[in-house]
């Protein structure tokens, strides 16, 4: 069996065999997290097993559980709460990946810092990046109550987290930014002051952080009065993806409608959950669930294989009011009200849809104000709860599908029963006549070929002159052939007579130069390779030569 252990946002793979107990997977986890086996607490498991579970000596075979089971693990105090002693200190020593998207170039940077560099420090080193002075920088995506002497450990941000950077208008200063600016510039004119001063020019908290995520220069995910749903959700992942990076879950691109079809399929064994994430840029929650949450691995992981997702912006009336007509038709009026009842401030809000037997309706609602682990349990418990309930579906389809299985089957026999003899006969005469056929095809091949051959030949025998009357002397050579037969062939030609002629002389006797090779003993050649122009005597073929015939 394959745990997935989901502790402080990393995901621990432990393969145990099912023979083993609780108590020996416990350990294998203490191996992993070092958290001790009695201040571990697993959530994730199948309802009604947590009796069996307290229970060491439980062999994991007998709580029927999958081949792979994702499971949250806590670390228990002997309180009972999660102990803080010392992850502080341990996040001040790790190493933090902060995902920058600079706008409106949307350029990304990708930049490590440690844990104990405080936030000023940051915005330093990114000036020296992008050229945006830290008075001029608007960040988004930090959290609340965030300082530039906050160090990235005491933040509470993710080990990679997702921020969004824009320059600030420079008509808006404030007046006490331009008083200070004003005081550097009468200080020191070279441009390392100008860059220091630059930096602790920013030192106004206010300044710095944002946290209303409504902005007018960021574009919403699904502009205003949008009238097509389909192209509403397209727009909705280009978006998504430009504001908060490429880390994210895959959404569904298309209507509701649609959506809805790919996730509730006729079939129980393809069925999945629909969650529809529900987004509003004027919730302060936005940022961080988007840029957090919906980040994080376990998250995306965990959508993409129970889940189909589907986004829709709710910040203008006009696309609520559009969205609240589609799920009314497509799921109910009980799931719209659920959707007009979630009030702005508890959104974003992810809205799970269930289709039971030929039903869907609304099966869960994970409001936007969860932690990562919080999240990944509910949607797991959701998913964990609905596989439940698709086990009775499951079995009266696979009862039925036997059923109609068997009533194929004895049909078919009895076809086959009818047929066989038609089918036999039917086989016999087009054996006959593919033999028949195939006799008069090869004959007439040999026929037509034997034609070409006889043709050939007697061109060939045409063009070859009379043999010499002369048997012997400077002018004449006598060439031996031995054909594969083992017989000799001989004859006398002048020793000016081109190559061409003495295979046009072999052709006429019946052997092709297209199937023979002519041989010369020495130095052994083939002379069907050779210079058909040649003479024999530039091909020193006198004043006799023996040559073999070969097959090709």
């Amino acid at each position: 069996v394959v745990f997935r252990i989901h502790f402080n946002n990393d995901v621990h793979k432990i393969t145990v065999p099912n023979t083993a107990t609780v108590g020996e997977l416990k350990a294998k986890i203490c191996e992993k997290t070092a958290v001790p086996v009695c201040r571990q607490a697993l959530k994730g498991w199948e309802p009604g097993k947590q009796k069996d579970l307290q229970n060491s000596s439980t062999v994991l075979k007998s709580l029927n559980i999958g081949k792979e089971v994702n499971l949250i693990l806590s670390d228990l105090t002997g309180e009972g709460f999660m102990s803080d002693a010392d992850p502080l200190s341990s996040q001040n020593r790790q190493n933090y990946t902060l995902h920058i998207n600079v706008q409106p170039e949307g350029n990304l940077l990708e930049l490590k810092f440690p844990g104990h560099q405080n936030i000023l420090s940051i915005k330093t080193d990114v000036y020296t990046i992008t050229d945006i002075p830290v008075r001029h920088q608007l960040w988004f995506g930090w959290p609340n109550n965030v300082t530039n002497s906050t160090t990235l450990a005491e933040s509470g941000v993710e080990r990679e987290h997702n921020l969004v950077l824009k320059r600030a208008d420079e008509g808006a200063k404030i007046t006490n930014n331009n008083n200070a600016a004003a005081n550097t510039a009468s200080a020191s004119t070279s441009s390392s002051s100008r860059n220091f001063e630059d930096a602790s020019d920013f030192n106004n908290d206010d300044d710095i952080f944002t946290e209303t995520p409504i902005n007018s220069h960021l574009k919403h995910l699904i502009p205003d009065n949008v009238d097509d749903e389909a192209i509403g959700s397209i727009q909705f992942v280009e978006n998504f993806v430009e504001r908060y990076g490429p880390q994210h879950p895959m959404f569904f691109q298309g209507s509701l409608e649609d959506a809805l079809k790919e996730a509730c399929r006729p079939s129980a064994r393809d069925r999945k959950l629909l969650a529809i994430y529900l987004h509003h840029d004027g919730s302060v929650l936005t940022n961080v669930f988007c840029g957090q949450l919906l980040a994080c691995e376990s998250i995306i992981q965990m959508l993409l294989d129970h889940f189909v997702l589907y986004g829709w912006d709710l910040t203008f009336e006009s696309n609520k009011n559009m969205f609240l007509s589609s799920i009314s038709a497509c799921v109910g009026m009980t799931a719209s009200i659920t959707v007009r009842n979630i009030p702005a401030d508890r959104l974003p809000a992810i809205l799970v849809i269930a289709k039971n037997r030929s039903q869907c309706e609304v099966f869960q609602v994970i409001y936007g104000n969860v932690s990562v682990d919080d999240l990944l349990s509910q949607l797991m418990e959701a998913s964990d709860m609905y596989a439940e309930q698709l086990k009775i579906e499951l079995r009266e389809e696979n009862e039925r599908l036997a059923r109609e299985q068997v009533k194929l089957e004895q049909d078919a026999a009895y076809r086959e029963s009818l047929e066989a003899d038609r089918a036999k006969q039917e086989a016999k005469r087009q054996k006959e006549l593919m033999m028949q056929s195939e006799r008069r095809r090869l004959e007439s091949e040999r026929a037509d070929a034997e034609a070409k051959r006889e043709l050939i030949r007697a061109q060939a025998r045409i063009t070859v002159p009379p043999e010499p009357e002369q048997t012997i002397g400077e002018n004449i050579t006598k060439i031996r052939i031995r054909t594969p037969g083992g017989s000799m062939l001989e004859r006398r030609f002048t020793t000016d007579t081109p190559l061409r002629i003495l295979l046009n002389y072999i052709t006429g006797e019946g052997f092709l130069v297209d199937e023979f090779k002519v041989i010369s003993s020495w130095p052994r050649r083939d002379l069907t390779t050779l210079d058909y122009e040649n003479t024999m005597k530039d091909l020193k073929l006198y004043p006799q030569e023996t040559l073999i015939l070969e097959e090709r």
